[in-house]
């Protein structure tokens, strides 16, 4: 049996791709230089393939920060401000993905939002009344013929058209039905060019058929891919889905003439069923789905092998596929020297997952497969006991009742109580949470873990760095302060290392957007907490300062949805149990004088169903009360916040104001402050600190230009209700670029101030 893979991670073994931009960013390392070290990495990423005996391998899944960017430049989706500055190519894409402010201009980035239901960030398309677009770029064709020199011969992978214009922002008025036949043009000349390079299999990924789409939805997908097809000549073209089923239009994505269709069976709860109902054609292949591309754990062979035998029941044209691009796990296995031998049994990593592809290629429809080795060394695992269950916790969990989830009084009183505790001005200023991780931060750490420091001398470094971070935001004039969290490793990582039940890997490293990744823990047992976690910092923070110090937590959905979650216990099992420990941490941090707490929650909507009417029965319904299991028990004096990241909140925008934080900070520079017409439209009732400008941009924003923003916010949110921050933490930034932000946004405040 054939294998393919969706596509596999770009930033190499040991995060070359990202040191390597960033090296570019800095001026440290030439255009040239950076261009070889990213063929280098192709060609790395494509021999592992064929090493594997993958039989169909991507191309063009490789980008320098993302495949949406990328495929908006092939198609001349580059808006105007970005072409004015006149910049190179390289620079130009760059000024798109985070800003630009320099002697060509000061450009803010495009909006950044979540790639569906997963961590990955993708960079929205911008489409303006002047845009042509037609097919300008060459990338996707050099980078086919760049594996074509090598001996590989790959299927090239592009977004398709209607992901493509349902993710793209439009001009205001415009329905994206208006793009349908200039978007048709272009990607006729993409398959013919493609064509005539002798390209044999492409690859064209629509997730937006998983998602609810409406009948137009279906009409225009018809009409766009009968017209781009009709003329595809001897080119196989795959269309190709994942993160769920398509059961809103399956019959008619298989009456297309398509060559062959990918299906996603992990995250596709009626894929099978689909498939049994209504057939599929004998004469396309079925790319199945069943090595799962988000998760590390290893996969069931028993399970999966008769999954294959099900669909091979309905059609004989059968290729083991991922169910999504690898791009979501770490790379290798092989740079993991703490993990047990007995731990690393359980996983597998994109390296790993060729092997799992290639041996269910092997095994199906082998009527000995139950007696091959490699069938038996999986069976192993799932059959024995598994380690860190932790009865108690389990029992706790159990014991819950709907007292456990509501917090009181009322969050009307709490504000007013609040409000004469705090006794802070109109306005309040602060941050979101962490300061900038300078090299002597993170060489403090490095030390520290080698031993060649010990805890004493680690200590009192991170307290000279909180006491000088504390001095900072007095002399700027912040209102609510933060510790700046130099203690810490990753928001996540870093409340998973102090709990019970999590292992943690070295070089796993994921790619959340860009240049940035993360190295989610692995939730391997039960979880609980043995003792404090952050209130010896938090506690010395508050100290040095008679203006409030926030606590700084991570939520339980937020750890939940960014670790490697269990396969075997339920996802409100483990946010329940997670919820319980932070719980703890809030009371302690509460007893030790910390009267403003911040429970992060920006993976709030990374587990979000992609389809509504599964919204509260499979996420809502224990996400919404896993946070508010956190601080239920807190004093009403006790002021909660939380923080949500780049996502649409506008259909689930009750469900946060249920959350019974007492203030939420949003991201919405990125969005044009569009979310706020959402919180007033709903009436919302949670005080708020909607982002003012852009971390994740280099940029420094004027105080003229915070101001304006100011002014905006205040016309639909009441002076009373509004706070000032950034849109996120401040971990990766500079400090220059950071302190000159703050001085100007606490300038831009206390002038807004002075008029109220």
């Amino acid at each position: 049996m054939t294998t393919s893979v969706i596509g596999y991670p770009r930033i190499g073994k040991l995060r070359e791709l990202k040191f390597a931009i960033e090296g570019y960013f800095k001026g440290d390392k030439s255009q040239n230089e950076l261009l070889k070290i990213a063929q280098l990495l192709r060609k790395t990423h494509w021999q592992d393939q064929k090493q594997a005996h993958i039989n169909y391998i991507s191309s063009n899944d490789f980008s320098f920060y993302d495949a949406v960017l990328d495929t908006a430049c092939l198609l001349n989706i580059i808006p105007a401000r970005y072409q004015q500055l006149g910049l190179p190519e390289l620079d130009e894409y760059f000024a798109m993905a985070r800003g630009y402010q320099g002697e060509k201009g000061d450009v803010h980035a495009l909006a950044m939002k979540k790639w569906f239901n997963t961590n990955y960030h993708y960079l929205v398309p911008e489409i303006e009344a002047t845009t042509e677009i037609k097919l300008v770029g060459k990338k996707p064709f050099n980078e086919y013929l760049e594996a074509k020199q090598l001996g590989i011969e790959t299927k090239p992978v592009i977004i398709g058209p209607l992901t493509l214009l349902k993710l793209a922002k439009l001009p205001k008025g415009q329905n994206y039905s208006t793009y349908i036949d200039v978007i048709i043009k272009a990607y006729q000349d993409i398959l013919q060019q493609f064509a005539q390079i002798g390209v044999t299999w492409l690859q064209i990924d629509e997730p937006i058929l998983v998602t609810d789409l409406t009948s137009q939805d279906i009409e225009n997908f018809e009409k766009i891919y009968h017209a781009i097809l009709a003329n595809k000549q001897q080119l196989n073209v795959l269309l190709q889905t994942y993160f769920g089923d398509i059961r809103d239009c399956y019959q008619q994505v298989v009456n297309l003439p398509f060559d062959a269709i990918g299906l996603d069976f992990v995250e596709g709860k009626l894929t099978l069923e689909l498939l049994e109902k209504y057939g599929f054609p004998q004469d396309k292949q079925l790319f199945a789905g069943v090595v799962n591309g988000k998760n590390i754990w290893r996969n069931n062979y028993a399970k999966t092998l008769a999954l294959l035998g099900k669909i091979k029941a309905v059609t004989q044209k059968v290729v083991v596929n991922t169910s999504c691009s690898l791009l979501h796990v770490p790379y290798t296995l092989k740079n993991e020297t703490k993990l047990t031998i007995a731990q690393k049994a359980y996983f597998t990593f994109a390296q790993e997952k060729l092997q799992e592809l290639a041996e269910l290629g092997q095994l199906f429809g082998q009527n000995d497969a139950q007696q091959h080795e490699a069938y038996k060394s999986n069976q192993t695992l799932f059959t024995r006991e598994r380690e860190g269950t932790n009865q108690a916790i389990r029992e706790k969990v159990a014991a819950l009742t709907q007292e456990d989830f509501v917090r009181l009084p009322a969050f009307a009183e709490r504000e007013s109580i609040q409000k004469q505790a705090l006794q802070l001005p109109v306005l309040p200023t602060t941050t979101i949470g962490s300061f900038p991780q300078t090299s002597d931060v993170r060489l403090n750490r490095a030390k520290f873990k080698k031993g060649e420091i010990n805890l004493e001398q680690y200590t009192a470094f991170n307290q000279q760095k909180i006491a000088d971070c504390i001095t900072l935001q007095e002399e700027i004039g912040l209102d609510v302060l933060v510790h700046g969290e130099f203690e810490r490793n990753d928001m996540v990582e870093y409340f998973g290392e102090s709990l019970n039940g999590f292992v943690f890997t070295e070089k796993a490293w994921v790619q959340s957007y860009g240049t940035r990744c993360v190295k989610p823990p692995i939730i391997w047992g039960d979880i609980s907490r043995s003792k404090p976690i952050t209130v010896e910092y938090s506690q010395y923070a508050q100290s040095l300062t008679k203006k409030p110090v926030k606590g700084m937590l991570t939520g339980p959905v937020t750890i939940l949805n960014w670790s490697f979650p269990r396969e075997d216990i339920s996802y409100k099992d483990s946010v329940f149990q997670i919820g319980l420990a932070i719980a703890d941490e809030v009371l302690d941090l509460e007893a030790a004088g910390i009267k403003v707490i911040q429970i992060d929650e920006a993976a709030l909507k990374e587990k979000l169903p992609l389809r509504k009417a599964d919204w509260h029965s499979e996420y809502l319904d224990w996400a919404i009360p896993a946070f508010r299991l956190v601080h239920r028990k807190v004093k009403p004096e006790t002021q909660i916040h939380t923080h949500m990241c780049y996502s649409e909140f506008d259909d689930i925008i009750k469900e946060i104001d249920d959350l019974d934080a007492d203030v939420i900070s949003f991201e919405a520079s990125r969005s044009n402050l569009a979310l706020i017409d959402v919180l007033k439209a709903n009436h919302f009732k949670t005080e708020v600190g909607p982002g003012v400008y852009d971390i994740h941009s280099p940029r420094v924003p004027s105080v003229d230009e915070i101001r304006q923003v100011i002014e905006k916010l205040l016309a639909k949110i009441d002076k009373s209700k509004l706070w000032i921050n950034p849109d996120c933490g401040l971990k990766t930034r500079g400090e220059s670029e950071v302190f000159a932000s703050l001085i100007n946004l606490v300038k831009a405040t206390q002038d807004v101030r002075s008029e109220l």
